[in-house]
C-alpha cells in the first residue's frame, strides 16, 4: 500500500490556492498577471513540499499495525464528544483531522465496524465547516462494501476528503485547512506514544522492554521531520488563536526532538542511547498535552 495518501495532496492544494489568494491581493493591482502566476506557483511547489512530508492519517496507524502492537481502544477519541465540537470551527476542523485518523487506526486493526460508526461523527463537524454531502450515508455503504479491504477503505477516505472543495468558501480556509491536517498528525503521535506507555513495565526487565517496544519508538523518533513540517505549515496561516498555542507546543515538540541528537547517535551507531522509553517521556508528555487541549 502507498502510505502517502492522496489527502494531503488534496488539502496542499487548498493550502496554496487560499495562500496564493492571500498573497496576490496585497501586491499592487498593476503587476503581470504572469508575475502573479509565477509567484503562486512557487508557493504552491513550497507548501507540497510541506505538506508531503507529512504523514496522512492512516500511514502512522498502518506503520503501527506492521510492528504487531496490538489495538488499545482506550487511545482512540470517544466519538460520542462530536457534539461539544461543533459550537467552534476550530474545534470542529481539528477533531475531523482526530477521527479522521482514528478511522485510520480502526481499519488498519480491522475494526471496520467501530470505523463506519466514526463515519457518522465525521459527517457531524465536516457538515458544520460545510462540506455537505462528504461523509454521508453512501461512504458507509461502500466501506461496509470493503469491508475486508484496507487499500479500498483508505481509498474511499481520500475519495470522500477530495469533495472538500467547500473549504474555499470560507474565509478561513487555510487556517482550517491547517488544523484538520494537525489534527490527524497529533492523533497519530499519540496513538503512538500511547502504545509505548501503556505497555506494561512489571512483565520484562528494561533493556527486554525497550527491545519489544524497539519498533514502536522507531515509528515515533521518524515523525520528527513531520514535526518541523508541522510547525513550517502552521506559521503561514494567520497565528490568532488557536494556531498561536498550537504552534508554541509544536516549537517545544521540535525542540524535545532536537535535544535526542537523533541523527548524530544512529551515525555513532549509538541508536541504543536513543531507543529507549525514558527518552520519549518528554515527547509523549508534549504530545499528551497538545491533543487534551484538541479534543476537550
Amino acid at each position: 500500500m502507498n502510505l502517502k495518501q492522496p489527502i494531503y495532496f488534496f488539502l496542499c492544494a487548498l493550502l496554496a490556492a487560499g495562500l496564493a489568494s492571500c498573497a496576490s491581493s496585497s501586491e499592487d493591482k498593476n503587476k503581470n498577471s504572469d508575475e502573479f502566476d509565477e509567484a503562486g506557483e512557487s508557493l504552491k511547489q513550497q507548501i507540497e513540499e510541506v505538506v508531503y512530508n507529512i504523514p496522512s492519517p492512516s500511514e502512522i496507524p498502518y506503520l503501527l499495525q506492521a510492528t504487531g502492537a496490538e489495538f488499545n481502544q482506550t487511545l482512540v477519541n470517544p466519538r460520542q464528544k462530536v457534539d461539544s465540537y461543533t459550537t467552534l470551527n476550530h474545534k470542529a476542523a481539528l477533531n475531523l483531522g482526530v477521527y479522521v485518523a482514528d478511522i485510520g487506526y480502526l481499519t488498519s486493526y480491522d475494526k471496520t465496524q467501530e470505523a463506519i460508526d466514526y463515519l457518522s461523527s465525521c459527517k457531524t463537524l465536516a457538515d458544520n465547516l460545510g462540506l455537505i454531502g462528504t461523509f454521508d450515508s453512501e461512504l458507509g455503504k461502500q466501506f461496509e462494501k470493503n469491508i475486508s479491504n484496507k487499500d479500498s477503505l483508505a481509498q474511499l477516505l481520500d475519495k470522500t476528503i477530495k469533495q472538500a472543495e467547500a473549504f474555499l468558501i470560507d474565509d478561513n480556509r487555510n487556517k482550517l485547512s491547517s488544523l484538520v491536517v494537525t489534527g490527524s498528525f497529533i492523533e497519530g503521535l499519540y496513538i503512538s506514544t500511547g502504545l509505548i506507555k501503556s505497555y506494561p513495565k512489571n512483565i520484562l526487565p528494561e533493556d527486554s522492554r525497550n527491545l519489544v517496544l524497539t519498533p514502536l519508538m522507531r515509528v515515533v523518533l521518524e515523525q520528527k521531520k513531520a514535526v518541523s513540517e508541522l510547525l513550517k505549515m502552521l506559521k503561514t496561516v494567520d497565528q490568532s488563536e488557536p494556531i498561536a498555542s498550537i504552534s508554541a507546543d509544536i516549537k517545544t515538540l521540535e525542540e524535545t526532538y532536537e535535544k535526542l541528537n537523533i541523527e548524530e547517535q544512529i551515525k555513532n551507531n549509538r541508536a541504543d542511547l536513543v531507543l529507549s522509553d525514558k527518552n520519549l517521556e518528554g515527547i509523549t508528555t508534549i504530545v499528551e498535552k497538545i491533543r487534551k487541549e484538541i479534543t476537550e
